[in-house]
């Protein structure tokens, strides 16, 4: 561990020795759309492993560098000027499970896991969401029965990214239904290689297969892979989500600005093309651009609040809306800035395919909203019919 945090000139100089700089010019993928390659992100993690440079402020001993907040800050700001692979394999892992074992893991889940997830030896998916319990999440109903020292889970989740090529999976299940939905619920880590557990792809409307579905048939799973107390598994599902929400809030996508218009690349891209000739496009154009600065100016508020506090809050419900109409915005408009051939194959028509599903991952535009009022603005709650009725007398548990 350095005695010291590390100025940006030395973090530079240490990624000189690992990393090529960045092409101003290029344009990264967004949340792996088009993209599976496991190789180069795994390559790139353990590139970046021996010097903790990934992962900075976790545990030396887990791939980290136990750097200080404002480390962590200067180390994120370095690897933006340099080439890096794309990582949504490897996001869960990183942003969502590592964070949680870390403060809610045992230590020797922690020694099990952390390091594999560190260095991409082992892809984690975030199994959540079923047929019937999407953005009321609580009602989920994967049982999780106990035997012995083990716990026999049954059940089916849908859109689990990562889940065709995941080695572990972090399942919300369902160990008590006496309770009300919100109580009944634990985590577990389930081996997705288990022959109880047969994954299904689905393919996506921009040819993209990130999510499948997950049909559970008896797998058995040791007390030693529960997450957190038993029956604690919503206050680990709030964190988990608070994390995700967090992290797709945290990127002002659209990439910085070009170095000597001061302009988004994309901004400059329409501009040299001609596409702003119009004042109707001109006027679309600057709409998109104050959601870009925006965004920007959101994202830089949450990282602040959430370096300064020690962990995410509501506020990445509020940063990740901006992130999503900014990057909306943008889409919709390159791609009728391209004409027809905005409906045919390339970048663009990628973007504009993707774009749907921004309002729906990580928790749809509505779950944020209800988030922003209720625990930022102190608005009073929607009702909630059945919030004391015990889970086995919902009408959905029969």
């Amino acid at each position: 561990m350095p005695s010291e945090s590390l100025t940006a000139g030395e973090i530079h100089a240490a990624l000189d020795q690992l990393l090529d700089h960045r092409d101003s010019d290029a344009s990264g993928t967004v949340l792996g759309a088009g993209s599976d390659d496991l190789a180069a992100g795994r390559q790139f993690l353990q590139l970046l492993f021996e010097g903790g440079w990934m992962v900075p402020a976790w545990p030396t001993q887990y791939g980290g560098r136990d750097a200080d907040a404002g480390e962590v800050t200067r180390i994120a700001n370095a690897l933006a000027d340099y080439e890096v692979a794309d990582l949504y394999p490897y996001g869960v892992g990183l942003n969502l499970v590592g964070p949680i074992l870390l403060d809610r893991g045992s230590v020797e889940q922690q020694d099990l896991w952390l390091r594999s997830i560190a260095d991409g030896s082992e892809i984690w998916c975030q199994m959540f969401s079923e047929p019937d319990a999407g953005s009321d999440l609580a009602n989920a109903g994967l049982r999780a029965n106990r035997d012995g020292g083990d716990w026999i889970l049954t059940g089916s989740k849908v859109w689990t990214s990562r889940g065709a090529y995941a080695r572990w999976g972090m399942c919300l299940a369902r160990t008590d239904a006496s309770v009300v939905k919100h109580r009944g619920l634990t985590m577990f880590a389930i081996d997705m290689m288990s022959p109880a557990v047969e994954v299904r792809p689905l393919e996506q409307i921009n040819g993209d297969r990130h999510f499948t579905e997950v049909f559970v048939s008896g797998a058995r799973v040791p007390d030693s892979n529960r997450i957190g107390d038993l029956g604690d598994g919503w206050s680990l599902t709030v964190e988990m989500l608070a994390h995700e929400r967090a992290t797709i809030g945290g990127r002002a996508f659209g990439g910085g600005d070009d170095g000597d218009q001061g302009l988004p690349s994309w901004l400059e891209e329409w501009r040299a093309a001609g596409c702003l000739s119009g004042p109707v496009a001109r006027q679309r154009a600057m709409r998109a651009l104050i959601l870009h600065r925006v965004n920007q100016l959101t994202v830089a508020r949450n990282a602040a609040n959430t370096s300064a506090s020690g962990a995410p809050g509501p506020e990445g419900s509020g940063a990740k809306l901006r992130s999503v109409a900014a990057f909306k915005a943008r889409a919709y408009l390159g791609k009728d800035m391209a004409g027809s051939a905005g409906m045919l194959s390339g970048e663009g028509h990628v973007e504009f395919l993707t774009a749907p599903s921004m309002s729906i991952r990580g928790g749809t535009d509505e779950v944020q909203r209800n988030i922003v009022a209720e625990r930022i603005l102190g608005l009073p709650a929607e009702p909630r019919v059945d919030k004391y009725t015990a889970y086995a007398d919902l009408k959905k548990s029969r």
